[in-house]
């Protein structure tokens, strides 16, 4: 039997193809934003790396995990192993930040967000993907918290601006997304406690796992073609709403200039 990993690192493994063509997206759309000297914050499996990685200055990631990577494949890419926060960098020593959904496990919330800004160099940009609550099917036990558009929106209230996008799928997604909900709602049905609700987080964890793969195994040897025929390109970004997948959000930190008066922020 193959080895249950947790629904919490996305893998290449074909039953995880729906969830890994959406991170892939939020990667490469991030790569079309960034530039100089990047941090990530949540190196996961590593399998972003390559996308974002030549696009900077400098690259350095971190994990509270050790990820299955080959850095030697990435020369001048830095792994450090942290857990966050808080970060253990200078004030303003990275022109970007981005850390993909990571910040719906994160207790202390803002705090991370405080950190990443000081980090940030004047005009730097943070880059935030996390599951947009409305369209969640079930508690994930993994999670601290999930947001809606509005809750990020005001979390991230000490950047000079913010752009709301959201990640959304086209028909073939929404179909995969559909056989979903109604197998996990049949999963549920024997939940007659609810115990989804009731029970610490930390005591659903491996049983939300070992669903979780189960139902994901499920619905690949049920609907092969469309499981693995789901492509990056399915997914795109644009205006949130609540059927949007994950929360895109990019942060920009206020610039500075210098005047008769002395410093002072401004946005343009």
């Amino acid at each position: 039997m193959a080895k249950v990993q947790t629904a919490e690192r996305v893998s290449r493994e074909a039953s995880d193809n729906f969830v890994f063509q959406r991170s892939l997206l939020a990667y490469h759309a991030a790569a079309e934003r960034i530039g100089g000297d990047v941090l990530e914050i949540g190196t996961g499996s590593g399998y972003g790396i390559e996308a974002v990685a030549p696009k900077a200055a400098r690259f350095v990631t971190v994990d509270k995990h050790l990820p299955p990577v080959d850095f030697g494949r990435f020369p001048g890419v830095v792994f450090r192993q942290t857990a966050v926060p808080p970060l253990p960098f200078a004030d303003g020593e990275f022109d970007c930040v981005i850390s993909f959904q990571v910040i719906e496990h994160i207790k202390q919330d803002a705090e991370f967000v405080r950190e990443i800004y000081r980090v940030l160099r004047p005009g730097g940009r943070f880059i935030v993907t996390t599951p947009n609550a409305p369209m969640s099917l079930t508690r994930n036990p993994w999670h601290v918290r999930e947001y809606t558009a509005c809750q990020l929106r005001e979390l991230l209230g000490i950047f000079a601006e913010v752009e709301m996008l959201g990640v959304s799928g086209n028909d073939k997604v929404m179909a995969y997304y559909e056989q979903n909900r109604r197998s996990v709602e049949r999963m549920a049905r024997l939940d007659i406690f609810d115990l989804q609700h009731r029970l610490p987080r930390r005591l659903l964890q491996i049983p939300y796992d070992i669903l979780n793969r189960i139902n994901r195994r499920k619905l690949l040897k049920e609907n092969t073609e469309l499981t693995t025929s789901i492509l990056m390109d399915d997914y795109r970004l644009g205006p949130v709403s609540d059927e949007s997948f994950d929360l895109f959000y990019i942060a920009r930190k206020e610039r500075y200039a210098y005047g008769k008066t002395g410093y002072s922020a401004h946005t343009e």
